[in-house]
């Protein structure tokens, strides 16, 4: 976002207080472009304050005077982390639940997740061209619930990406739509029952989050999802065998970054008879198994494997609370919207390719081959978890930096891992890891500034 100041981060641990004199050693978080995703400028869409701001504040004082302590401590969850952090965190919750398939559920997030950015980078927009008081600052006898943004106070973000969530995940999950829509309201009266926002403020943030949600759903109902697979699995040696392949469309749906969904699509793997496959069929079968190796190889089966999108999110969500006031509101929207579009893409691009070659798993084509479990439904090449996993590490690293080469690492063992399962050729993880890599990079490329030490 344009007219914000970037926050230095230590490259280590961060010891008592930094002086001027360890700042050219200090790593800078990256700071979002301004262009959104679904408005090419997120500016404007409130209508200016009110013209006397403290007509609201006999309303706020009430408000707060008669509040519960039950009301307290929910507004303080909702504070926490910033306004794109409960509704990622509930939004996962539903499609566990759900058990939404692991490209669905990328589709998802990467829809409400931009938004939810959008939406946040609009309120700030906003924020910056009305610059309103917040309550306190017209009474300071005013008790919050937690310090006072110090970002001026109308439109509200929270109530922004409250209301944005709230719809999109009700179009997504229609029968979940009136308790989404009850928890929207109580995210947005919350910031009110705080003391840190007037209804007006909240009033124009709902109205923002609205019609960012209204692009949003309109893209929705066209980025091809629902499309219908006619083909049939083809015959032959060195293709895939099977019946009712996981997600054989997906490989088509409509991108966010890439131009097209193979833009990055790698050469054909490996004929089945080749030298190349034989060597990989030899190091799979060489492997030495260890208790060890197989308790990783379950961990990113099931953890990184149709959970992967809860997994990455999830270590998203635990370094923005330990980055704390390193990421404002919108720097922290953006990253869940880049490291959930990132996955996406890569999603897409790895379906893409998977069903272009129809590579053969390594049990297939030598059944002596035993594997750790089973392996999943659909095509060899190239390995999701190399796509994915590596996607959003790469991302990661990049918005926290202090934790590069750990976030580098997991990416790295989550590919590693098909390997030790038995169920990856070392090409597939090649290939995988290449094309995670590249949309990622297109990803940040996208979403934000280049880092200035």
């Amino acid at each position: 976002m344009q007219g914000l100041k970037a926050l230095p981060l230590l490259a280590g641990l961060m010891v008592g207080v930094c002086d001027v004199a360890h700042a050219e050693n200090q790593a800078v978080i990256r700071l979002p472009r301004a262009p959104g995703w679904l408005v090419e400028t997120p500016a404007g869409l409130a209508k200016p304050p009110p013209a006397d701001m403290k007509a609201e504040l006999a309303e706020v004082k009430q408000v707060v005077a008669g509040r519960s302590a039950a009301e307290v401590m929910r507004a303080r969850w909702w504070d926490t982390g910033g306004p794109a952090y409960r509704w990622n965190e509930l939004a996962i919750e539903i499609m566990l639940e759900d058990f939404v398939t692991l490209p669905l559920a990328a589709r998802h997030l990467a829809l409400l997740q931009a938004a939810i950015d959008d939406a946040v980078a609009a309120a700030w927009a906003d924020k910056r061209k009305f610059r309103t008081p917040r309550p306190r600052e017209l009474d300071a006898s005013l008790v919050t619930a937690f310090p006072t943004p110090k970002s001026a106070g109308y439109p509200s973000d929270y109530a922004a990406a409250a209301a944005a969530a709230a719809e999109i995940l009700g179009h997504l999950f229609p029968a979940r739509a009136k308790a989404l829509a009850a928890r929207a309201e109580e995210a947005m009266t919350s910031r009110v029952l705080a003391g840190v926002a007037f209804p007006s403020d909240v009033a124009a943030g709902r109205e923002i989050g609205r019609k960012i949600a209204a692009l949003a759903i309109a893209r929705a109902k066209g980025d091809g999802w629902d499309a219908k697979w006619t083909g049939s699995v083809p015959q032959g040696p060195g293709h895939w065998r099977g019946e009712n392949p996981i997600a054989p469309m997906a490989g088509t749906w409509r991108t966010w970054v890439l131009s097209r969904p193979d833009e990055f699509r790698p050469a054909a793997p490996p004929a089945f008879d080749s030298d190349s496959t034989k060597a990989d069929l030899a190091e799979l079968k060489s492997f030495k198994r260890t208790p060890k190796s197989n308790h990783r190889a379950i961990y990113w089966e099931v953890f990184g494997g149709a959970r992967a999108y809860a997994l990455w999110n999830q270590i998203a969500r635990m370094k923005l609370l330990e980055y704390g006031a390193q990421f404002d509101p919108p720097t922290s929207a953006r990253a869940f919207a880049a490291l959930n579009v990132a996955f996406h893409d890569s999603t897409v691009a790895c379906w893409d390719a998977k069903y272009a070659y129809w590579r053969i798993r390594p049990s297939q084509l030598d059944p002596d081959l035993k594997t750790v479990f089973p392996p999943p439904g659909h095509p060899s090449y190239p390995a999701a978890h190399g796509c994915l996993s590596t996607a959003a590490a790469t991302v990661l690293a990049e918005m926290f930096p202090a934790d590069r080469e750990w976030l580098l690492a997991q990416g790295r063992e989550a590919a590693e891992a098909r390997v030790w399962a038995g169920i990856h050729y070392r090409s597939d993880i090649d290939a995988g890891e290449a094309l995670g890599r590249k949309v990622a990079e297109k990803v940040l490329l996208r979403a934000f500034a280049p880092a200035k030490p």
